[in-house]
C-alpha cells in the first residue's frame, strides 16, 4: 500500500465538488418520517412544553402538515394520538374505536393528500389510565396474549381507515405474527408491518409521554416488555422473530445511543432498518441550540447524517420538516 505523500487522503475534501463527488452517504427528504400528534376539536394547535417547536393538532389542521409533508418531498407521516382523558380506561377499549382519533386522522389525511404514506402507532399506551403498552393483571404485569389479541384489533380498524403501514411498538412476543395473519385474512394485503424489533426501556422517552397525555400516568415501569439497554444480542434474536413473522421492516428505538444495533441488524438481516430519533433526543438538540451552545441546523443535519451511515432507510424524526426545508436549500 502506498504512503504518504503518495498518498494525500486530503486531496478528495479539497474543494466542495470533489467532496460531493466521493460523498458516500446520502440524505434527502424521501428518507424522512415526521411523527405528528394528533389532538381533538377544530382549530386546535397546542404547543407541547418538553417539545419546543412541536404541537398536538386537531384533525382538521393535521391534514395541513400532511399537505406541508408532501410539498416538501416527505413521503410519510407518523401519527400519534392524544386521548381525552375520559375515553382512558383500563383495558384501552378506545382503540379499537373505528371513529377514534386516530382513525378519523388517517380518513381525513387518506381523503386530502392519498400520495402521502400514513404509518400508525399500534399499541394500548395512549388508551389507558395506567399509561402501559397493553393489558395488566391483578399484580401490575402487563400480560402478553390477550394484549396481543387487543392489537390486533387496533391495528384493523387503523387499516380498515386507510393505514399504509401499522407499526406496534408494544414489544409483545407473537403480536407482528397475529397482526400479519389478520390483515391477510381481512384482506389488507399490502399494508406493511414496521414493527418496532428493538425498542429499549430507554429514559429517552419523556416527552413523548407528556405529547400523547401518558405522563404522570404510567404505573411502574417498561421493563418487564421493552428490551434492557444493556443487550445488544437479544435485539438480534427480536428482529429475527418479527421478520419470521411477517415484518417488512423494522426499527430501532431511541435511534443515536442504538446505532450499533442499528449496524448490526443492517448488516445481518438485509432488510429495511429505521431508527426513531426519539423525543429525548429531539429536546437535546433544541436544549443545546437554545442558549447558541450549538447550530441547529448544523446538529440536525449531522444526526439524520449518522442515521443513513448506521444503515438506516429512513429516520423518524421531529425535526423532518425543518430537516427538509434545510435539504431542499
Amino acid at each position: 500500500m502506498s504512503m504518504f505523500p503518495a498518498i494525500r487522503l486530503r486531496r478528495t475534501r479539497a474543494s466542495n465538488w470533489s467532496r460531493a463527488l466521493v460523498s458516500e452517504t446520502h440524505l434527502a427528504p424521501q428518507h424522512l418520517i415526521w411523527p405528528l400528534f394528533v389532538t381533538s376539536g377544530n382549530g386546535v394547535e397546542e404547543p407541547v412544553a418538553s417539545l419546543p417547536g412541536v404541537s398536538r393538532w386537531s384533525v382538521d389542521l393535521i391534514v395541513g402538515r400532511a399537505r406541508e409533508a408532501k410539498a416538501l418531498g416527505i413521503g410519510v407521516i407518523a401519527l400519534f394520538p392524544h386521548t381525552p382523558a375520559e375515553l382512558r380506561t383500563d383495558d384501552g377499549r378506545e382503540a379499537l374505536n373505528p371513529d377514534n382519533l386516530m382513525c378519523r386522522a388517517i380518513r381525513a389525511v387518506k381523503d386530502a393528500v392519498p400520495e402521502i404514506g400514513v404509518l400508525t402507532d399500534v399499541a394500548l399506551d395512549p388508551y389507558t389510565v395506567h399509561g402501559h403498552d397493553g393489558l395488566v393483571d391483578a399484580s401490575g404485569y402487563v400480560v402478553n396474549d390477550t394484549t396481543s389479541e387487543r392489537l390486533v384489533g387496533q391495528a384493523l380498524v387503523q387499516a380498515d381507515a386507510g393505514a399504509d403501514i401499522i407499526a406496534p411498538s408494544d414489544m409483545m412476543d407473537g403480536r407482528v405474527g397475529a397482526i400479519r395473519d389478520a390483515l391477510e385474512e381481512a384482506g389488507h394485503l399490502n399494508v406493511q408491518i414496521m414493527a418496532y424489533a428493538a425498542k429499549y426501556a430507554s429514559a429517552f422517552y419523556g416527552p413523548f409521554r407528556d405529547a400523547v397525555g401518558s405522563s404522570g400516568l404510567l404505573k411502574g415501569n417498561k421493563k418487564t416488555y421493552q428490551m434492557d439497554p444493556a443487550n445488544a444480542d437479544e435485539a438480534m434474536r427480536e428482529v429475527e422473530l418479527d421478520i419470521a413473522e411477517g415484518a417488512d421492516s423494522v426499527m430501532v428505538k431511541p435511534g443515536l445511543p442504538y446505532l450499533d444495533i442499528i449496524r448490526r441488524v443492517k448488516e445481518r438481516f438485509e432488510i429495511p432498518v429505521f431508527a426513531y430519533a426519539v423525543s429525548g433526543e429531539y429536546a437535546m438538540i433544541e436544549a443545546a441550540a437554545a442558549p447558541g451552545a450549538a447550530d441547529r441546523d448544523a446538529l440536525v443535519l449531522e444526526t439524520l447524517l449518522a442515521f443513513r451511515r448506521a444503515g438506516c432507510s429512513g429516520i423518524l424524526t421531529y425535526h423532518a420538516a425543518h430537516a427538509a426545508r434545510l435539504l431542499n436549500g
